[in-house]
Order: C-alpha cells, then structure tokens, then sequence
C-alpha cells in the first residue's frame, strides 16, 4: 500500500509540476514579449521619413536605458538600400536581423549573438508612410532577468512539491499505519486466545474488522464442533467395541469351547459399529471440504439399477423432478437412497415408488420412498433408527441402514421421517435435504 501510494503521488506530483511550470514559464514569457511588443509599438509610431529618405524618430522613447551603451535593451530600424539606424545602447555593435522574411505581426525569438548575454528579440515588419522601403523595427532584451525569474519560480516549484511529496507520503504512511492497526489487533487478540486456551475473540474490536472476527468466531466454533464430534464418535465406537471385545477376552480366558462361533459373531458386530461410524466421519469430513452438490435423479436411477440386480422380481418406479438438485455429496446421497431403496424392496411386497421433489419449496428437496410391504408401527418409528434395531430379524442385515441414513442426513441439514404410504399402504419414507443454490 505504502509504494503504491509512493508511487502514485510521485507520478501525480511530476505531471502537475510539470503542468504549472510551463504554464508558469509561459506566463512570465509572455509578460516579457509584451513589453517588448509595447516598446515596438511606440518605436514604430515615434518613426518618419526626412528628407533624405532615412528613418528618424521625431520623439525619442521614454526609458533612458536606450541612451545608456551596453545597457541589455536596445532598438535597431533596418532597411533594404539604408544604414541600419540603431539605438545609442548598442554602441558600436548592430543587430544581426532575420532579414530574410517578412513579419507582418510581431515575430519573437531568442539569440545568441552577443557573447554572454542571450537576447530576446521581437521583429516586425513596416511600410511607413511617403516610402516604399520595407522596415524592419527590432526590439532586443537580454534575458538575463527573465531567466532569472524563471529559475526562481522553478526552485520555489521544486521545493514546494518536495514538501508537498513528503507531507503526502508522511501522511500515507500514517494513514496506513492506522488503517491497519485493526488487523494487529486481531492478531494479538488471536495471540491471546491461543495463549490463554480461550475458544472466542472476546475483544472488543473496531467495527472495520467485525466482520473478520465473526467470521474467525464462526470458523472456531465450526472447527470446535468438527473436534466435538470426532471425540464423540472416538468414545462411542470405543463403548461400542467394548462389549464385544470384553465378550471375546472372557471366552478365551474360561477356553469356552465355543469360541470359534463367538468370534464370528462378535467381529461382526464389531464390523457393524465401524462401518457405521466410518460413515459418519466421512459424511462430516466432506461436508467440511466445501459447498456440495448432487442432482438427486442420475442419483436414485443408478441406485435402483443396482438394486433391481438384486431384486428382480420388484417393480420399482420413479417421479418427479428430473432437475433437483440438493447441497450434498454425491457419495454420500447414493448411500442415503441405496440403503432406503434396499430395505423398501426387502421387506415391501413387490413395488416400491420413488418421487422426486414431492413438495415444491424453495429451500428443501423432499424425496418420498413408498413399498406395499407391512409397514412399521407408529411406536417403532423412533426406535427403529437405533443402533442395530431390526424389526424383522427373519431377513438378513445389520439394523445399521436407519441409523446411518438419519445421521448423514442430519449432518447436511435434513431429515428422515417415517409414516404410512396413501398410494401402497407400506411405509412411506420421507427424507429431506437442503436444496442447492448452485
């Protein structure tokens, strides 16, 4: 920010002294032409003819300067056929006259032809009256005061912009030294959060930075819950092998002979409980990656190829809206509809029914999954999402399908709900999920 600024106050600061030097210059230039122009003007008015021919002045020019030799200022009148008549300050020297034109108006310019003293000179060119001599009127000043001039007004230029430069350049320093202060005091306040074990900036802070530390506040508190449930997904995989593995010690240490058949079932179940909270992890640990999306119908057409591989003699049908798209990850929707278009066909009676976005709102999808099966009882709907509950223990599973549905939905937002179909008479499944913005 610093050099940025530098650098734009220095590009402005060049072009504006740049500016108003040559307006400046031009401006006292022009004042010194003017005067020359004056004392032309009043030569030439002051010109006649004699008799001889000649041009004389019957009145003589105001500033005495023109008396004194060598004083910087002088007049000359030339003419085609004539001596040049030239003014007492020249002395024994003449002007040496671009003579090899015409100027009608007054034609400006320097010259250098007397040794140290550069000229300033201004011609023009004259008929007077009872001659048809063309006479050149030429009015020269040294330029020593007007270059005096300009270098001072040039140095009093340089200075002020050099100040001008150091005061902008001073206070842009200053400006973001204290635009800045905010963000050094999050960091310090992040400093001593960390140092003190606190989980929030507390501090209060300038409103410029509020947005930054709610956002900070919002990460912390997400990282915090991420941490939460990673413990408790630790202490309830490590309480759920804790039985089986304690099932398992007690056999081998009493040399139950039939150990064989309890390790075949208690790994299983251990099995069960892992794949279970391998799921959740990876459900929360994608849902932390960023913003997710799946469009739910390529979704539930794969399942149900896979599915009707399986259970072939099932009709399955699906409808809805083909273009729903829901905030979550594919994988972990393939998962959802699998596990819940796998149980409508293996306890339904031979249909199962999938519809799409069956009620229209601008914030959820919600996707019905019906079957002609038996159903579930209104007082076992809350129970069957428990870990390892099975109704119908005649058919083979693990009673986790439920319970992983529930838990992945919940941690993208949604929800699963079970109730009775209208159209089969089975179980009607209603799962809900925030619908996508993207």
């Amino acid at each position: 920010m610093m050099v940025i600024a530098a650098l734009w106050i220095g590009i402005l600061l060049l072009g504006g002294g740049f500016a108003l030097d040559r307006t400046l210059v031009r401006l006292v230039e022009d004042n010194f032409d003017e005067q020359l122009e004056y004392v032309q003007t009043a030569l030439i008015s002051s010109a006649e003819i004699d008799s001889f021919g000649d041009v004389q002045l019957y009145r003589s020019l105001g500033d005495q300067r023109f008396l004194e030799p060598n004083s910087g200022v002088y007049w000359q009148v030339s003419g085609e056929g004539h001596q040049p008549f030239p003014s007492r300050s020249l002395w024994d020297r003449s002007l040496a006259l671009q003579g090899d034109h015409v100027d009608t108006d007054p034609h400006f310019y320097d010259s250098d032809q007397f040794a140290n003293e550069p000229l300033r000179i201004v011609e023009r060119t004259v008929i007077l009256p009872d001659s048809d001599t063309r006479w050149t009127f030429a009015v020269a000043s040294a330029r020593g005061e007007l270059d005096y001039q300009i270098s001072r007004i040039r140095s009093i230029l340089i200075w002020s912009f050099a100040a001008l430069g150091l005061g902008l350049m001073t206070l842009a320093v200053l400006q973001s030294w204290y635009g800045l202060s905010p963000l050094r005091r999050v960091r310090n306040a992040i400093q001593v959060m960390r140092n003190e074990g606190a989980n929030r900036i507390k501090e209060p802070l300038p409103l410029e930075v509020e947005p930054l530390v709610e956002e900070i506040n919002a990460l912390l508190a997400h990282t915090e819950q991420q941490a939460e449930e990673a413990r408790m997904h630790a202490g309830n995989l490590a309480h759920a092998l804790k039985t089986p593995l304690t099932v398992l010690t007690n056999a081998a240490t009493a040399h139950d002979p039939k150990l064989s058949d309890l390790v075949c079932r208690e790994t299983k179940t251990m099995q069960r409980h892992v794949e279970h909270h391998l799921a959740r992890a990876r459900a929360v640990g994608r849902r932390a990656s960023g913003h997710s999306r799946a469009e739910v119908w390529p979704s539930a057409e794969s399942v149900l190829r896979a599915v009707t591989r399986i259970y072939d003699e099932t009709r399955f049908d699906l409808d809805g809206n083909r273009s729903a798209a829901v905030s979550i990850e594919r994988q972990d929707l393939d998962e959802i509809l699998g596990n819940l278009i796998e149980n409508a066909a293996k306890y339904g009676g031979g249909s199962v029914f999938v519809t799409i976005d069956a009620e229209r709102t601008s914030d959820k999808c919600v996707i019905w999954i019906e079957d002609d099966g038996m159903g579930i009882p209104e007082a076992e709907r809350t129970r069957i999402f428990d870990r390892g509950a099975r109704l119908d223990t005649g058919k083979p599973g693990t009673g986790l399908g439920l319970a992983i549905v529930r838990d992945v939905a919940e941690i993208y937002g949604g929800t699963v709900e079970l109730g009775e179909s209208e159209d089969l008479g089975g179980l009607l499944v209603e799962l809900t999920l925030p619908r996508s913005s993207i």
